[in-house]
Order: C-alpha cells, then structure tokens, then sequence
C-alpha cells in the first residue's frame, strides 16, 4: 500500500463514491476507507433513487460529470416521472433500482479508475498540523498521509441502533459504528449534534397477496435519468400500494409504551418529513389509514421494502401490526425495521465549497451535514471532491449558485440557515424553480463540468448538438406560418379556439392545450421537419417556448439578487463594530462569517434592514 495520497475519501456511501470519483477522475491519488468493501453504495434505506427535487439534483449531477445517474439507469427495475399533472417545473424523475446490482455497479466504476485505491478499515484519528489536514490514523494503527480529507460517515459517527426497548451501537444493520472522529473532531474545535432517522420490516414478497393491493406500473415509454445513458428501461416490475387501518393503528399504540421515540430512549431530532408510522398515527390521530408502497428490492429477489412503515417499535408489534395491511395477512418478515441515532456536525461550520473554517482542506459532505437522502448525500460528495483538487492545485473553487442548481441551493441552504432536523430537498426550497428544471440541467451545468475537466469531450459534444437543435426548434416555430385551414382543424380537435388569420408555431405553442406532438402527429403542413429531431429536443424546446415570459423574470430576478453576491466581505471583518445591526443579525453575522453581502441576505435572522446597513457601510 501507498502511505501518502492526495486525498482520503472517509467512508463509501453514496457521498464518498461520488468524491472519490470526481477527485480521482480530475487527476488526484485517492484513498477511498470503508468499513466494508462490500457495501460499497449500499442503498441502506429505500431501493429508488430520484424523486420530487431529488431527481432534479440526480440530473444536475450526471450534467457535471457525476455517475449516480448513469448508474441509476443500469439498474433501473422502474422509471416514473412524477408530477407530470402539474408544470414542468415540477416534474420529477424516480427510478425504483436492483439494490445488489447498484451497489455492484458502483463498486466496478470505482475500480476501473486507476487513481482510486480503496483500504477496509476504520478511521480513528484525524491529524492535523497548523490549522490543516495531515492524515489519518486507522483502528489497525495504521497511518495514510495527505493534502485533504473528505469525511461522508453516513449514520456510523457513533452510531446507536433502535428496536423497542433493545438497542445496541450500529452504523446500519449488522454494521458497527465508527467511533474516534467525533471525538478527535471535537477536540479540534468542532461543534457536533445528534440525529435520527429510521428504515421499514423487510419482507418476503412470496408471502403476499398482491390482489387486494393497487398496482403502480412504470411509466409507458420510461425515460432515463443520464443524458449520457444509452440504457432504457424497457422491462419493468411494479410496485404495489395498500393501506394501514383502525386494527393496524391499535397494534401499533400497543407498543408505545416500550417505544423509544416516546420513552426518551431517542435523543436525536428524526426527519419531518418522512415520520416513523408510531410518529404518524400520534400526529395524525384523526386518520383512519396511511398509505404503503410495496417496493420490490430487485430483479433475483423476493425481498420486499415496506415504503411508509419506518419503525422502530418491538419487532412483535411490527409483525402482528402487518398482518392487518391488506395483502399482508400471511407475511413473513425478514428482518424488522429499526431507529438509528448518529452524530452530525451542523453545517454553519462549512464554506460554501464545503471545506471546514476551522481546519484548511478537510471537507464534510452526507449526513455529517444534517442532510437526507442518497441524492443530497451524492450531490454533496460530487461538490467537496471538486473542490478538494480544486484547492490542491490552487484552481477556484466550485460554488453553484441557487440560480443554478438545486445543488446551489441545497448548500447555501445548509451553510447559511443550518438544519437542527435531517433536511430534505423540495422544490419548495428553490425560488427559480422554473430555471432549475430536471430537463434543462445539462444545459445549465454541462459547460461547468467540461472546463472542470470531469465532463468527457464526446458528451460535451452531444450536449453542444442538443443545444443547436433546441434554438433550431424554436427559430423554426418563430418563423413558420402553417397553412391556416390545416391548423384550424387541429386546433377544433384540441378544443382550442379558432384562428381568424395565419400565425407562427410559436404563437400556437403558447396555448397551453397544444403541444409539439399534436403538430408533429398530424399532416400539418412543415411539421415532417420537426420529426427529425428526438423526444427530448422538442420536449425542452416547447417548455422554452410556452414559460419564455416566466423565464425571462425569473432570470431578472436572479440577476438582481446576484448583484450582491460581488460585494464582498473580508473574513476579519467586525460586525460588532456596526451597532445599528441588531443584536441577533450581529451575533448570526459573526458566527457565520458570509463572504458577500448575498451570502448575508440568507442567513435566518439577518433582516432587510440589516442588509441596508450593510450596504450603506460598504459604500453601496
């Protein structure tokens, strides 16, 4: 073994992958440590990947470089594209995924870069010299030296395992904790918090009765997740939906008593948004049912994710609770679901480039942060390995505004509010929605990833042709006026009213009721041109179309807001010093320390006012 490495990946979840590939990809030597080379991007919760905001933030990664979402699409079981009732701004990829062959996919990935070496063990020690890393120390004694170090623990920072009244140190199930960083961290200055989050019964699929349940197939003509990914899922399996009821909830009461979310057992803060089912039926008394989602694990199993059944009740009261869901009477349960307590660090602490301000070139990316979710995890870890070579080879750091990528705006969100609560992305949390779309990602970040040198020349490429054709598109709509009584027919079909003279595609495309496809599908004069360019070509050039106006004010206001993203503040600046701040704004600003006036705009408890003063101090 190498002693000495560029940069050391700590741990090998969906965070560390991603790292260890953009670092390695770019041209560092990395160290990948794991505590099990064989859970290398285990999917430790639900089988699936993408999902509202999720799936943007999946696309935006592949845009850049990133593998989550070509992988993702080799081991796709289904694809679903949620919320296409709604604007497409909403719209939202999710792919129900193989969890072994996931995993196994990942694993080979990072095997076939040469820059990557991988060391099973656990990570005691973090060293440090002069306010920067040095190296780690193992729990074999072993030291690896470096220039920067991404830690993405996931839930093993002193993990504590949960089923009823038993509970037992564990980073996931059958796992051991890693115990030694929180405590070296801590002595370095770091401040750490504690947080919970939890995972279903998995069951035996064979001993279910699928005919009292609604089936969910996949989508029709599925799409994919990479830009990049010739792969489609073709064949699919489904998932099924069924519902908890009165006799499920009794059960489940029965066991409140020895439940440690209610006994004191659980001192971390769980996820508000994807509550325990003990946490449901207390909170929402006054629902008689709460759906489940039967997801099946993979293509060679029979083993079964129980998706809105998180506990970590007595493993009797999951079982007897279960058998009162329809389809549920003869289950068999393979292992029952659990609460996981584990150390994060509250991501205040970080810089917008993810890297710590108290210690140079250590990086913090996954749960360490507060966050939840394979994608944030994925997102998080692609962004610290950039910017780790970054820094080492003296090159700007990579920070992506909220205007962006919902990745700008899931790091300004934790580096400027914090989370005292496992955060999870929305599209809610995102004011540029309408720019932050999963179908414009690549054209919003593919030029990024290229001169970051993580983007392939033949995808670039593809993007570059994809962007032609796109203004194709549209110039063409701009400039063509089909002949009016062929268009008026179509138009009579659609329910749309009527034309009184000849007008652009352009024009036409702005109702809301007609869609490329409805011209391309009938024999209107000019539409065989558009058949020659792909789905996806005519899909983005039609949203460009019918949101230019919402668009176009948004980017306004975007440009507005950036404005005060160039007013820099140096990081000795005392903020004490202006006394017309309010107290809160004074001791927020201090803590956190913002760079730029717009950094300072977002930090929870800093007003309007308090910018104005800001401002006015700063000349502007």
């Amino acid at each position: 073994m190498k002693s000495t490495y560029d940069i050391i990946i700590i741990g090998a979840g969906h965070a560390g992958c991603e790292a260890a590939n953009a670092a390695a990809k770019l041209g560092s030597s990395v160290l990948l440590i794991t505590m099990n080379m064989e859970t290398i991007a285990k999917m430790s919760c639900n089988p699936a990947i993408g999902g509202v905001a999720k799936g943007q933030i999946v696309r935006e990664i592949d845009a850049l470089g990133g593998l989550t979402g070509r992988i993702t699409d080799k081991t796709s079981i289904q694809f679903r594209m949620l919320n296409r009732s709604k604007g497409p701004a909403m719209w939202s990829p999710r792919s129900q995924c193989d969890r072994m062959m996931f995993s196994w996919e990942w694993r080979l990935a990072l095997e076939r870069n040469e820059n990557i070496d991988f060391w099973q063990d656990n990570v005691d020690q973090i060293l440090t010299i002069d306010g920067r890393v040095e190296g780690i120390i193992t729990s074999l004694g072993i030291t690896f030296k470096t220039k920067a170090i991404v830690v993405t623990s996931g839930t093993f920072l002193n993990g504590l395992i949960h089923i009823g009244k038993k509970n037992f140190g564990g980073g996931r199930a059958s796992e051991s904790a890693s115990y030694g960083i929180t405590a070296c961290l801590n002595k370095l200055g770091f401040e750490s918090g504690r947080m919970k989050t939890g995972t279903p019964p998995r069951i035996d699929g064979r001993s279910l009765d699928y005919s009292k349940m609604e089936e969910q197939s996949g989508d029709i003509n599925p799409s994919k997740f990479s830009f990049w990914s010739e792969q489609q899922t073709t064949i699919q399996k489904s998932c099924f939906i069924t519902y908890t009821n009165p006799k499920t909830h009794d059960i489940l009461r029965e066991g409140f008593q020895d439940s440690p979310m209610f006994n004191g057992s659980i001192q971390g803060v769980g996820p508000r948004y994807c509550p325990s089912i003990e946490d449901k039926i207390n909170r929402f008394a006054e629902r008689d049912r709460h759906q489940i989602f039967v997801e099946p694990e993979g293509w060679q199993t029979v083993e079964i994710y129980v998706n809105g059944f998180s506990t970590s009740l007595p493993e009797d009261i999951q079982y007897r609770a279960l058998k009162e869901i329809p389809g549920f009477e003869n289950v068999k349960m393979f292992r029952p679901g659990y609460a996981i307590e584990y150390d994060y660090f509250p991501p205040t602490q970080l810089m917008p480039s993810l890297e710590t301000k108290l210690i140079k070139n250590l990086y913090f990316a996954g749960q360490i942060n507060g966050t939840t979710g394979y994608e944030e995890a994925a997102c998080q870890g692609l962004i610290a390995g950039i910017n780790a070579f970054q820094n080492l080879n003296n090159k700007t750091p990579l920070v992506l505004s909220r205007d962006e990528a919902y990745i700008g705006v899931l790091i300004d969100d934790l580096i400027n509010k914090g989370t005292d609560e496992p955060y999870r992305m929305f599209t809610s949390r995102a004011e540029y929605r309408i720019l932050l779309r999963q179908d414009n990602a690549d054209q919003r970040l593919c030029k990024i990833g290229y001169e970051l040198g993580l983007l392939e020349e033949w995808k670039y490429q593809k993007f570059i042709k994809k962007t032609v054709n796109i203004e194709t598109i549209i110039n063409f709509c701009k400039k063509t006026k089909p002949d009016l009584k062929e268009l008026n027919t179509i138009l009579e079909s659609l329910n749309s009213s009527q034309l009184t003279e000849k007008s652009t595609l352009y024009k036409v495309l702005l109702r809301p009721n007609v869609t490329i496809e409805n011209l391309t599908n009938n024999t209107l004069e000019h539409s065989e041109e558009l058949k020659s360019f792909t789905e996806e070509e005519k899909e983005e050039a039609e949203i460009t179309i019918k949101y230019a106006g919402y668009i176009d004010k948004e980017k306004e206001m975007a440009k507005k807001i950036n404005s005060l993203e160039h007013i820099t503040i140096k990081e000795s600046f005392n903020f004490e010093e202006i006394k017309s701040l309010s107290a809160e704004s004074r001791e927020k600003l201090t803590k956190i320390r913002p760079a730029t006036i717009g950094q300072a705009s977002r930090i929870s408890g800093v007003s309007p006012a308090d910018i104005s003063i800001l401002l006015v101090h700063f000349g502007r």
